[in-house]
C-alpha cells in the first residue's frame, strides 16, 4: 500500500470491470494500492430498494463495522472517480483454498466444525445440503448483518483470508426500515449472543448516540436510523440469534 496516496483525492487508475455484477463493478488502482469502485450512475435500483443509494449504504456498512471493532468490512469510502461519485473499496486477496460456505451432498455433512443450513437438489436432481463453517469470524459477521439488515449475504460476498479472517462485502442492500434479512449464515438460530458480541452491539448502540450516528446521518434516512437502533435494542433483549420472519425469503437468490 502506498502511504503517501490521498485516498480521497487520488487518482483511480481504472483496470478492469467485473463481471457478471447486477451494478457497476470496476477493479483499478489508486497509486498502488488494489481498489473496487461502483460509480452511483451504474447502479440498478431494486424493488424493494427503489431509492438506490447502494453507495451510500456500503459506505455506512463501514462505518458501522468500524463501530463494532471487529474488521467485518474493508475500508470503504465515497469519492469521486472516472465515472462520477461512486463507493470505492479496498480489494482483498483471498485464499482460494479456503471456503466458509459450502454446498456438499447431503450424505457428506460434515460431523463437526460446520453448521447446517438447508437442503435441496441441485442442477442433476441430486440432494444437497448449504452448510457453513461454525467460527467466530462468521458468526461476528452474522451479527453485523442481523444489526445491519443485509438483504443480500450470498456465500460469495463472503471473503476468505488467510488466518481465518473473514470479511464481509457487497453491502448496498443493507439498512432498510423493514426486515429485509436474507442470509447463508442461519446455523445459530436460537443460540445465545456470546458477552463478547453483545459488548458490539452495546458499542454500536451506544455509537448512534454519537459519532457514528452523526456520520451516519448524510447516509441514510431518519427512519433507516431508528431502525438501525431498535434492532440494536432488540438484539440487547432476547440475547439470541433470531429465526426467520415473515413471508420474505431467508436466503438470498442465488445463495452464492
Amino acid at each position: 500500500m502506498t502511504a503517501d496516496v490521498d485516498f480521497a483525492t487520488g487518482e483511480i487508475e481504472l483496470a478492469g470491470r467485473i463481471m457478471p455484477a447486477s451494478n457497476a463493478t470496476f477493479v483499478g488502482r489508486i497509486g498502488d494500492t488494489e481498489i473496487v469502485y461502483k460509480p452511483v450512475d451504474g447502479e440498478a435500483p431494486l424493488w424493494d430498494f427503489p431509492d438506490g443509494n447502494l453507495a451510500r449504504r456500503e459506505a455506512a456498512a463501514y462505518l458501522v463495522s468500524e463501530a463494532f471493532g471487529w474488521d467485518v468490512v474493508p475500508r470503504t469510502w465515497l469519492r469521486d472517480g472516472p465515472l462520477g461519485i461512486g463507493m470505492v473499496q479496498l480489494w482483498q486477496h483471498v485464499d482460494p483454498t479456503q471456503d466458509a460456505v459450502d454446498l456438499v451432498p447431503s450424505d457428506q455433512v460434515p460431523e463437526s466444525g460446520w453448521l447446517h443450513v438447508f437442503d435441496g437438489h441441485d442442477a442433476h436432481d441430486r440432494p444437497v445440503s448449504l452448510i457453513h463453517e461454525d467460527s467466530a469470524a462468521l458468526r461476528r459477521m452474522a451479527v453485523f448483518d442481523i444489526v445491519t439488515n443485509n438483504a443480500d449475504r450470498k456465500g460469495g460476498h463472503i471473503l476468505e483470508m488467510a488466518g481465518g479472517h473473514r470479511h464481509g462485502i457487497d453491502h448496498g442492500l443493507t439498512f432498510h426500515a423493514e426486515h429485509k434479512l436474507r442470509t447463508v449464515l442461519w446455523g445459530w438460530i436460537g443460540e445465545p449472543l456470546e458477552p463478547w458480541e453483545l459488548e458490539g452491539v452495546e458499542r454500536v448502540r451506544a455509537a448512534l448516540a454519537g459519532t457514528l450516528g452523526e456520520a451516519l446521518a448524510p447516509l441514510l434516512t431518519g427512519h433507516e436510523l431508528a431502525a438501525l437502533a431498535g434492532r440494536c435494542d432488540r438484539l440487547l433483549r432476547t440475547e439470541r440469534f433470531p429465526a426467520p420472519k415473515g413471508a420474505m425469503p431467508a436466503i438470498p437468490w442465488p445463495p452464492f
